[in-house]
């Protein structure tokens, strides 16, 4: 079977795509198990307030991530592909996880529209994360990588901690420029860069998305941002000067990563949506919906979320107001 349509077909060049992780990356670290139904819940508001294309489950032992062994139940919950009105994407740490998305595809409603694979660019990071180092990363991504393509999925894959790792430190941008190779080389549809911890600064962020982009060509990059120190907005107008057009967020500023101590949020959908519209790009999603779904999460998680703009609204001048 052929693969679908390229993941990172490219918007104009005054607008951004939003890819929403909150359902999978965003509710990982929640200690309360939040009900199947819940989740999908969740993925319709995400789609009501324009999101097209949501990370909706991951394909990973339950024992290490509760959260989310009920991957193929919420798969199985989502509208019929074909009205869905956003591409579906499960995340994958092996062979198997690719197995298990592409199983969903003989679901009634069609299953998954893409996989999304992660290589992680140390090996003391990649041990914990996934059982393998860098190496094993790349030959078990070129084959994660073919396998999709080859059953009907878009493939694409995150290069996880790759300007920064928790237990390693300092990551050469050239170790990440040479992975980027690697999955561009194995028939990547989209390759990201991932903050894991959220340590990046943009002038670093500058540089390593011009040094991958040029070596990577024509294949499209995406930015992950975590906003551990409060830079996260920031490294995503750096990426967008860059030129990346394809930007991770969780609703909310929720998440992290259970197996990086002291990783934080991502950055904030409402954040990446009120920077890019009030700098006159267009992002397709409402600020207002988003604001409202940021209520509803807060209530069915019993407490408020981390975004900034969630909790201060967007700016409405009022004439006559004192400062």
């Amino acid at each position: 079977m052929a693969a679908r349509s390229h993941a990172g077909a490219s918007p104009g060049e005054a607008s951004v795509t939003i890819v929403e992780v909150a359902p999978r990356d965003g509710l990982q670290n929640e200690r309360e198990i939040v009900a199947t139904a819940d989740k999908v819940a969740l993925i319709a508001r995400l789609a009501q307030l324009g999101a097209t294309r949501i990370e909706v489950a991951s394909f990973v032992n339950p024992r290490r991530v509760p959260q989310m062994a009920d991957a193929e139940a919420v798969i199985a919950a989502l509208p019929p592909r074909s009205a869905r009105g956003y591409r579906a994407i499960g995340l994958c740490l092996n062979l198997k996880g690719v197995e298990r998305a592409l199983a969903t595809l003989k679901l009634d409603n069609g299953g998954l529209d893409e996989a999304g694979c992660v290589l992680v660019a140390t090996d003391t990071f990649g041990i914990r994360n996934q059982g393998q180092s860098v190496e094993e990363g790349i030959a078990a991504n070129r084959a994660m990588l073919a396998a999709a393509r080859a059953g009907g999925l878009v493939a694409q894959v995150t290069l996880s901690a790759a300007f920064g790792c928790p237990f390693e430190g300092e990551v050469p941008p050239e170790r990440v420029v040479r992975l980027a190779e690697a999955m561009a080389e194995a028939g990547a549809d989209e390759i990201a860069l991932a903050d894991t911890i959220g340590v990046a600064v943009p002038a670093q962020v500058a540089d390593l998305v011009g040094r991958v982009r040029e070596a990577v060509g024509a294949v499209p990059l995406r930015i992950h941002l975590h906003d551990t120190r409060g830079l996260a907005p920031a490294n995503a107008w750096a990426a967008y000067q860059g030129g990346v057009r394809v930007f991770d967020s969780a609703l909310g500023g929720l998440g992290g990563c259970p197996f990086a101590p002291r990783a934080t949020g991502n950055v904030a959908t409402e954040e990446l949506l009120y920077l890019f519209e009030r700098s006159g790009v267009a992002t397709g999603l409402s600020l207002e919906a988003a604001l409202a779904t940021n209520a509803w999460l807060a209530g069915l998680l019993g407490r408020p979320l981390p975004s900034r703009v969630g909790r201060a609204g967007d700016f409405v001048t009022a004439v006559g107001v004192a400062a």
